[in-house]
């Protein structure tokens, strides 16, 4: 092929019966890559007249064929990893050609540098620890340190930084001539042995001789007086000057506060609570075009497309999303503002109870299996068991830890019990009926992230933020099987696939990971779903009905949808806004094709499909 270009050889030459130039050079064979002389492609023997006669347009012709040639040696194969050749000067540092991508960011790197963190690109800087201990201190007491790319320059506030002439701490600290003598000034430490009197120990307690200059300051009537950062302002009484008794305190002045978490509210919004055979809104809706009382997963599912609906209400970002068991015509929502919500999925789509007894943020939602009941857990350290139909509070379970995630057992034989992942490493047992605490489950190292019942609901899986994976047999507080490789991250969110054979989990290095939920519970190194940010959050996943899709939030704000057999990212949307916040909640309709519901950071609701 080189000989054929070296020739001046053109497409249109097979035609042409004549004798074909021969190169005035023999190509030599070399080990390195062969030099591309991109500037003359006819023989050296050829005379000017010679060149024109057979290119009638001399110039314009040898350009177009310049061009052609260079094109078939530079994409002979663009899937290839090696250079075939030594690119010229001018083809390294040529222009990037063709239509800007509007999506990119401009600049230098044009928004393409490599992640080298799990949340972004991290400058590397040459800074020694000492250097750093030193800023950062300094930024901490004062409010400002040296910016690290301009040392002349400062960052935080700029007029601590002129006022200390721009010293961090270790600068400001005394010499060793102001250290003694302010140690000269202190009492004697005294003797041990001497208990009171004269000479009695005071160790580190003992005062500095000026200390009492600063116990009474004498200020004059109408003069303001600024107090000291570590001085707050007592208004003396009368009654205290003269040194009369104090009066006895009544007795309701001196009962404790009653503890607010105590008090449940429930309130209804939707426009009536009962329909004309007396029924409220917990009755499946017969008057629709789909049957809401088949079997979960019998239909075919679909990526859904489209934004329908849009639900407000909360006013903190959203923390948790979860459909009606089986027929999935109600949502519950909780969010940061302490409230749970039920929603409407159909007719009118509206808000229909209110439920407020957390004046913390709500951490985790479930649902009991038969759907009468759910469970919310706040970090008022409160878990709650609610009525789902009427709003009252059937129960308050607290070990005096935070609840992280609470899951009912979806068992029959014990649908009264709940697990509960706490924030002091524990896994706790309840029983609704007694309310009592019935097991403990004790091996992690950190606070619990996700439960997920497994294998007929005998057995269930619990990951931490020891990035560690533990199964257990249910009722047995001993692990039965425990994962933890140097290479794990911890596993924020948990969702069981529909066919029971495996649990996928969101890792915190930007990627889902699969594991058996049979014996041996060994993770599934083949299916891997990449693609989206989860780096900082604990984000929601979902696997359809028919468990054909996997979805999960997005750090940027995007929905994102991959195929459970490829792991290809088959649909990617922007769901978090104009600002881009987090999606940290999803949500698969158990019933509908395509429904998918999500929430985030900015405290909205939204119906996809």
């Amino acid at each position: 092929m080189s000989s054929l270009l070296g020739a001046g050889y053109d497409s249109s030459d097979d035609d042409n019966t004549t004798a074909t130039h021969t190169p005035a050079t023999t190509a030599t064979k070399v080990v390195a890559a062969p030099e591309v002389n991109t500037e003359v492609w006819f023989p050296a023997s050829c005379t000017a007249q010679e060149l024109h006669s057979t290119l009638p347009d001399g110039p314009i012709r040898l350009t177009t064929l310049q061009d052609h040639a260079h094109m078939q040696m530079t994409l002979a194969n663009t899937s290839s990893q090696a250079l075939t050749y030594n690119a010229t000067y001018d083809d390294l540092m040529r222009p990037s050609q063709g239509p800007v991508n509007p999506f990119k960011p401009a600049g230098a790197g044009n928004g393409v540098k490599r992640k080298n963190v799990p949340t972004g690109f991290a400058e590397e800087a040459a800074i020694s620890e000492s250097t750093f201990s030193a800023q950062h201190r300094t930024f901490q007491s004062l409010g400002y340190t040296r910016n690290p790319t301009a040392p002349d320059q400062f960052i935080g506030d700029i007029q601590n930084a002129a006022q200390f002439g721009g010293r961090d701490v270790v600068q400001m600290k005394p010499t060793k001539e102001a250290s003694a003598k302010w140690r000269a000034k202190r009492q004697r430490k005294g003797d041990s042995g001497v208990v009171e009197g004269d000479g009695a120990y005071l160790g580190p307690w003992a005062k500095y001789t000026n200390q009492e200059q600063y116990d009474e300051v004498e200020v004059g009537d109408g003069e303001e007086h600024e107090l000291a950062s570590d001085e707050e302002w007592v208004e003396e009484d009368e009654t205290l000057a003269s040194g009369a008794p104090m009066p006895a305190m009544s007795k309701a002045a001196t009962e404790y506060e009653g503890d607010l978490t105590n008090v449940e509210r429930t309130e209804f919004h939707g426009t009536e609570q009962y329909d004309y055979q007396g029924r409220t809104y917990m009755h499946v809706p017969q008057d629709l075009d789909i049957d809401l009382d088949k079997e979960v997963g019998s239909v075919k599912n679909y990526v859904p497309k489209k934004l329908i609906h849009t639900w407000k209400s909360h006013t903190k970002p959203i923390t948790s999303l979860r459909f009606f068991p089986k027929s999935g015509h109600l949502l519950l929502s909780s969010a940061a503002d302490g409230k749970a919500k039920i929603w409407d999925v159909y007719h009118q789509r509206e808000l229909l109870r209110t439920f407020s007894g957390h004046n913390k943020a709500i951490t985790d939602t479930d649902f009991h299996p038969s759907g009468k009941t759910f469970l919310t857990a706040s970090y008022d350290r409160q878990i709650k068991l609610w009525d789902t139909e009427y709003g009252k509070c059937l129960g308050r379970f607290s070990t005096g830890k935070t609840p992280h995630v609470v899951r009912f057992n979806p068992g029959p034989e014990h649908s009264h019990e709940f697990l509960a992942g706490m924030s002091d490493k524990k896994i706790v047992q309840f029983d609704t009926r007694s309310g009592e605490l019935v097991q403990e489950y004790d091996h992690h190292l950190a606070a619990i992230n996700t439960l997920t019942f497994v294998d007929d609901n005998r057995r269930f899986i619990s990951t931490s933020d020891d990035k560690s994976l533990r199964a257990w047999e249910y009722g047995i507080p001993v692990p039965i099987k425990f994962i933890a490789e140097p290479y794990m991250f911890a596993l924020t969110r948990a969702a069981a696939h529909p066919n029971g054979k495996y649990v996928a989990f969101q890792s915190g290095d930007n990627q889902i990971v699969v594991y058996g939920a049979t014996d041996k519970f060994r993770q599934n190194r083949k299916k891997s779903f990449r693609g989206h940010n989860n780096a900082g959050y604990a984000i929601d996943l979902k696997i359809s009905p028919d468990g054909q899709f996997i979805v999960s939030g997005d750090g940027g704000g995007f929905v994102c949808f991959w195929d459970w057999k490829t792991g290809k990212m088959y649909h990617k949307m922007m769901a978090g806004g104009k600002e881009g916040g987090a999606v940290t909640c999803v949500d698969w309709h158990p019933q509908e094709t395509s429904k998918v519901v999500t929430g985030g950071l900015d405290a909205t609701i939204k119906y996809w499909d």
